[in-house]
């Protein structure tokens, strides 16, 4: 399949794109039915025969071109309309009656805030053309009305969500005017996966009630349903808090399919190159090392220790706390005790054979370097954050 996609340097044609591509390269086998073989991307500085040659050879085309802050009114209608019209137009010239995906917006509805939008109307006339297209010559046509789309874009220019990560992560100033106001937010990796389920004939269909999407198998428009509504407040406070995790090592609950998941990876795109890294507190003395990695809200912490050769660390016990003894690097030897019966159990561990040794609540237990020159590297995993007022850990040799 050969496939078209204009606007292709913007947000959405670069995401896409670069999905394509993986596709295309054999990369990406998580859909197996999907062959891609060329991928045409069209964009300003792409020639008029350009346009000629991959409407004559392509066989799925995503227009994502458009204008959303021209310097003229007048140009929404120009960028917007008439380069969709033009695309048609080679489709018709060139007998090509592949499918055609529309990228349009919310504000074409017209209702509510979006009334008096010159930018909706051009949006407005480009659905109109396809919807027209599509009647005249049997051609599948999807349109798509996006709400706000969240992407790594350009800060200070269409998305106040771009503005303050870029803001928070290269400590810039920015300005919330209503804590309170609510977005209605699609990410950009939902939507590409959206029209890769429309690459596939999978894609969702909806009709409008205003500017709410209403699924409908039979409706004229579709959609991508997974948007999130939030606030301005909400975005900065997440914000604030991914722009501390390195201090706090906190990493705030981020689960699947969350927004809070789909805003961190978005602020790191926005991270510096010399943030990139940061330092971590090693606590060191002459027996080796112990560094906390990172905090979780509900799960404790990850540290890493490292044992000089024949030291022995730990000797205590928890009521409660419980932990995971990973090493990765070196040899060892665990050994735990039970503080009721004085049974006791040991484990050789090493880094040549990666295994995940449990630290019973009433079990004493000590990790041993055997070796006499190595070091032994042991990840830790423990179900509590520290806390040196609770911290639930009792000296008993094993």
């Amino acid at each position: 399949m050969n496939i078209l996609v204009t606007g292709a340097k913007g947000m959405l044609g670069t995401a896409l794109c670069n999905n394509l591509r993986n596709l295309r390269d054999g990369k990406d086998r998580t859909r197996p039915g999907l062959e891609v073989d060329e991928v045409f991307e069209y964009d300003l500085d792409s020639t008029s025969e350009d346009l000629s040659r991959y409407c004559r050879e392509c066989d799925f085309v995503f227009n994502l071109a458009g204008a959303n802050r021209p310097k003229d009114p007048v140009g929404f209608m120009r960028d917007n309309y008439d380069f969709a019209s033009s695309l048609l137009d080679e489709l018709i010239a060139a007998d090509n009656r592949c499918p055609v995906m529309l990228a349009s917006s919310i504000q074409a509805s017209l209702v509510g805030r979006f009334g008096d939008s010159e930018y909706g109307r051009s949006k407005l006339a480009g659905e109109e053309l396809f919807f027209e297209y599509a009647a005249k010559f049997g051609v599948k046509v999807a349109v798509y009305r996006f709400v706000n789309v969240m992407g790594h874009s350009r800060p200070n220019y269409n998305s106040v969500v771009s503005t303050f990560c870029w803001a928070v992560a290269n400590d810039e100033p920015y300005t919330v005017n209503d804590p309170s106001t609510e977005l209605e937010l699609l990410y950009i990796g939902d939507l590409i996966q959206g029209l890769l389920d429309l690459l596939e004939g999978k894609e969702r269909h909806c009709e409008f009630d205003g500017v709410k999407a209403v699924l409908n198998p039979q409706g004229r428009y579709c959609c991508v349903p997974a948007t999130h509504k939030v606030t301005l407040g909400e975005i900065v406070d997440l914000l604030k808090q991914f722009k501390n995790q390195p201090v706090s090592l906190m990493m705030p609950r981020m689960p699947q399919g969350s927004f809070a998941k789909k805003l961190y990876s978005l602020y790191l795109t926005y991270l510096p190159k010399e943030k990139f890294r940061y330092a971590l507190k090693m606590n060191v003395d002459s027996r080796g090392s112990f560094t906390e990695l990172v905090h979780t809200e509900d799960c404790g912490q990850v540290s890493v220790n490292i044992s000089k050769p024949g030291i022995t660390k730990g000797e205590h016990w928890h009521n409660s706390k419980w932990e995971l003894f990973i090493v990765v690097k070196g040899n060892g030897l665990i050994r735990e005790r039970n503080i009721n019966t004085n049974e006791i159990v040991e484990f050789e561990v090493s880094g040549d054979r990666i295994e995940a040794v449990r630290m019973i609540p009433g079990w004493t237990h000590s990790i041993i370097n055997l070796s006499k020159t190595e070091d032994l590297v042991t990840v830790m995993v423990c179900n509590e954050i520290f806390d040196a007022d609770h911290p639930d850990t009792y000296s008993e040799k094993v």
